[in-house]
Parts: structure tokens; sequence; C-alpha cells
């Protein structure tokens, strides 16, 4: 103050410039107005696909033909016999997928982050790349390898002497597939709960003599209940919802699940019950909602178990003599057989004609597969269509997480607390549902029945779908700055609106980039929702491959899988090289 004096009394200087003002619309703020819009904006965004889908429960006739209300949905969905079997084939999986995902992720966590074994730090890092894939992907990888006629199935029947060793066609053969596509889940929670533990509790244990494996199993494993129950609801909530490994392995052999039961009621079904297929959605909807829920809980009660304090000492990695080769064994085999071996086998079927082990690779060389893709504008196009969707998408996308964070933390709004509540449900809305719930609305309101069928659609779908994922990626960078910066460009007499596009902005670039490629990557493999989203002419890659799957070209459909490996591995190393952005983080 006493210096903007001292500048008024000096004789041929200017006043300093006034603070700038802004317009009021209807004597409120513009900042309010924005504030306000990003609340109605997300309220519409995470409604649309599930009000449609709760009327629909109630009507036995598609709502755009004017349904009649039926309450009888529900009862004729319970009386089903089928149904039943539904249900607990999917929760069976969910089970088993839980329990061999979340025990390989501890066990690996534990021998890569806390035991000296050889490479463990590339072996960590190799661990996360399943995260960039597609179970789709994935799933074609294990039955060209481990399949009834896979070449890993084939030798190993010819040295067993029997004609299938095993059978993947299966809920455990499924549970071990979406196990090793969302393991990398729980590694990445259980490895960055050991990495930022305190030491100190270890070392008191030693202390009193207990040996390095006691050390483990009576101190940190119980630190890591709060990462594990957490990713273990993750990972059973997942693989609730997962379409394409019951689609692939479970319709050869007549088992149903979730995800296979709605796509064969919404679209193989000549005469659907619509009302049915609603009350399926809605009832998997609330259950989706309780394990949310139950994800809350758990966070909030894990205090107890805080390893972190402000004097934590470095951590060290246990010395278990010979028993690290039997670390380094299980962590090189589960590369191997889970990841390495489909990701090979797929590439290897891309180039050839055929691939089998009585056959010489070598002899059957072939782009043949990749001139299909590239000889047919439509298989091309899907290329072109999954790019567009997930690069302005991904755009879109991250600009409306950001709003979001901003409202949410960073605003005086009176309902911010229910902005970030509305930006993290889609995170209970399963891709099937989101697709078929816009699929309704869309027909519904007949100012959006243009968007029939455009990858418009699939875009606001995919977006929505991976709304919480770049929320949660932008939010702990704005929690990272000092409100100090906002106070001080509101007293230079910058607005709400004004202090984020000039001040928080470029501090949060590097969390926006990080957003954007989470979301690109989250879409460029996402499918669910543009199975009944998608026409002939907005096709993306998971549903062109589908469809070339089921016709039987599993050559085509391993070019077109390369392809999109290739892709999300140049977007993600570009932006790790180039902008240090990890995406997982």
């Amino acid at each position: 103050m006493a210096e903007k004096l001292a500048v008024r009394e000096r004789p041929g200087v200017r006043d300093p410039l006034p603070p700038p003002r802004y317009r009021r619309f209807l004597g409120r703020p513009r900042g309010s107005w924005i504030q306000g819009g990003v609340f109605v904006l997300l309220l519409l965004l995470v409604l649309a696909p599930v009000v449609p889908t709760v009327l629909q429960s109630l009507s036995r006739t598609p709502l755009y033909e004017g349904g009649v209300l039926d309450p009888g949905s529900y009862v004729r969905l319970f009386t089903d016999e089928g149904f039943g079997t539904v249900i607990l084939n999917s929760v069976l999986l969910a089970v088993l997928t839980t329990v061999f995902a979340v025990v390989l992720a501890v066990l690996l966590s534990v021998v890569l982050i806390r035991v000296k074994v050889p490479g463990g730090r590339v072996m960590s890092s190799l661990l996360m790349w399943p995260i960039y894939i597609s179970p789709l992907v994935l799933a074609f990888g294990w039955i060209i390898v481990y399949g009834p006629a896979g070449y890993v199935t084939l030798a190993a029947g010819h040295v067993l002497g029997t004609e299938e060793p095993w059978n993947l066609y299966s809920i455990p053969g499924m549970a071990l597939t979406s196990a090793v596509a969302l393991m990398p889940i729980a590694y990445l929670y259980c490895s960055n709960a050991l990495r930022m533990a305190d030491s100190s509790l270890e070392n008191a244990a030693r202390t009193c003599g207990a040996r390095p494996l006691r050390v483990i199993r009576s101190v940190i494993l119980p630190m890591m209940r709060p990462p594990i129950m957490y990713s273990a609801l993750l990972i059973f909530t997942a693989s609730l919802e997962e379409l394409s490994i019951p689609l692939l392995y479970g319709k050869p052999v007549e088992i149903e699940l979730f995800g296979s039961f709605l796509y064969d009621y919404g679209l193989d079904n000549a005469t659907p019950d619509y009302g049915v297929l609603g009350a399926a959605s809605v009832l998997f909807l609330a259950f989706l909602a309780v394990l949310v829920t139950i994800q809350g809980l758990v966070l909030r009660n894990s205090r107890r178990f805080i390893a972190v304090r402000g004097k934590a000492t470095r951590v060290q990695r246990f010395d278990i003599g010979g028993l690290r080769w039997i670390g380094f064994a299980v962590a090189l085999g589960y590369l191997v057989l889970g990841p390495g071996l489909p990701l090979l086998g797929l590439i290897a079927r891309a180039f050839t004609q055929v691939l089998s082990p009585l056959i010489d690779p070598l002899k059957v060389l072939s782009f043949g597969n990749f001139q299909v893709i590239f000889g047919y504008s439509e298989y091309t196009g899907t290329i072109g269509n999954s790019l567009i969707v997930a690069i302005i998408g991904g755009v879109a996308t991250t600009a409306v997480a950001a709003l979001a964070v901003l409202v949410a933390r960073r605003s005086g709004f009176a309902a911010r607390r229910a902005v970030e509540f509305t930006a993290l449900t889609p995170q209970a809305l399963p891709g099937v549902i989101m697709g078929l719930g816009f699929f309704w609305t869309i027909l519904f309101v007949p100012l959006l029945r243009p968007l029939q069928g455009t990858l418009t659609s699939i875009m606001i779908a995919f977006g929505v779908a991976a709304l919480p994922a770049a929320f949660s990626a932008i939010a702990p960078m704005v929690m990272q700055i000092g409100e100090e910066l906002d106070g001080a460009a509101r007293s230079a007499g910058a607005d709400w609106w004004r202090t984020f596009t000039r001040v928080l902005l470029r501090l949060l670039a590097p969390a926006l980039l990080a957003s954007f490629v989470l979301v690109f990557v989250n879409m460029i493999k996402a499918f669910s929702a543009a199975v009944f989203l998608a026409d002939s002419d907005s096709q993306v890659i998971g549903t062109t491959a589908l469809n070339l799957w089921s016709n039987g070209n599993t050559g085509a459909v391993a070019a077109l899988s390369c392809l999109q490996i290739a892709i999300t591995a140049v977007v993600v190393i570009a932006a790790g090289r180039i902008f240090k952005v990890r995406a997982y983080a």
C-alpha cells in the first residue's frame, strides 16, 4: 500500500491500472455460471445412460415406441431359470479372478520391491504393460497359444500324449486370463505402498531377532491390507463388467455371464424382452453401487495402517539367500506364461499364414494378414475411427475432468462435493450398460436421434466411462498447488475463471497431459459401449476385431490387434520419453 501511495505522489507518474472488472449476468459473476454449468453437464452425462435404463426396466416395449408401464419385468427376470446361472457364473468368475490377481500381485510386489532379486526393476516395469493392452487383445493371444487348437496346447498334448491337457473354455480359464489383464491394478497399489512404507517398523522387528521371512509375514503383509482390499474391490468390479472374455470363452461352450447375457439378449435375440434387459441392467448397477460404497468405507478406515511418517527411513531390500532365485523364477515365469507368450503368439500369428507346432513358422511367413487389413477401407477406417475417438475424446474428457476438479477442489460452489461424486460415479457403470443406456437415450430423445450410429455417440460414452480416471489423474496435482496462488491472483483483481486460465492452467499442464494419455489408452482399447452404439460406418478396432474373430479370420484379428498395441506403445513411450509422463500414475 505504501508503494502504491508513493507512486501516486510522484509527479508525472500515471496511476496504476485499476483492477479488471467482469460483466455479470443476472447479477451473478461468470465463475458461478461456469461452475453451475459444469455441474449440470456432469449430471446430464452421468444420468443419460442411467435414467433410460431404469425406465426401460419398467416397460416391456422399447421406450422409443412409447413403452407401456409394466413392473412385471423384474418378476420375469427372477423366474427365468437361466438368469440364476448367469449370476452364479459371474460371481464365481469375479471371485476367482480377484483371488488369482491379488495373490499374484502381493507375491510379485514383495519379491520385486522388497527382496534382492536379479532384474527386479526391469521385471517390475514389464509387469505394468498389460494395463495398456485391451483384455480383448489379451484374450485373443491366450486362445492362440493356450486354446483348444493353440500352439502351446498342441505342443504340450503331443508331449503328454493327450489331445487337450487343459480346458481354457471354462470359468477357471476365463479367470486366469482376466487375472493377467487386471493384475497390474493390484500390483500398482501394492508396489507403491511398499515403496512408500517406513522401514522403522521392520527395523524394530529385526532388533527382536526376526528373520526376513518373518518380517515379511508379520509386518509387511499386515500393513498392505488397505491396498489389498481396495485393489481387490476394483478387480472384483472390473471382472463382473467384462464383456470380451465371456464372449470369446463362454459363448462356444454356452457358459453365460452377465456381460454376454446382455449382449445376447440385446443384439442376438430377434425379439428381445426390453423390460427384462433393463431390469437386469438396473440390478447389476445396484450391485456395483454397493461395491463402490464399500470401496469408500475401506479407504475411510485405513488410517490405522499408516506407515509413512515425517521421519521415514530409506527402504532396504531383504537378502533371503538362495530363496531369491525362487522369487526370480516366479516373476519370470509369470511374465513369460502370462502376458509374454500370448502376445508373442499374437504377433507370430499376425505374420504367418498358420501357426502350429507341426509347421515351421519360418516357412509360412506372410504379410497377408496385414494386406487384408490395409486392403479394405472398412478395416482401415476402424483404425482411423479409433484414433479420432481417442484423440478428440481424450482432449474433451480431460477438459471436462479439469473443470470438475477445479469446481470440486478450488471453488466456493455450494454443490462442490456433489460435483466430485458425480464425476466419479461412472466407475460403477459397466461399458455394456453405458452403451445400452446411451442407445436408449438417443432413440428416446428426438433431438439426439441424429447422433445414432455416429462416432460422437461413441466418443461421449467412452468419455463418460473414462471420466473417473481423468479426474483421479488431475485431482492430486490440484491439491499440491498452494491456495495462496489463488489468493494472489484474486488480490490483483482476477476472478475464479481468470485465476484458472492465467495461473492454475499452466501449473496443471503435466497433470493434464498425463490425464490425456491415460484417457487415450482407455479409449483406444475400449469397445463394449460401441457394440450397441456403432453402425457399419462407425466401427472401432475392438468391434471390428470381434466381428473378424466370429467369422474365423484369426490372422486378420491378430494383425489388427498388433496395430492397436503399436499405436498404444508409441503414445505411451513418446509421452514417457518426451514429456516424462507415466500414464498409469
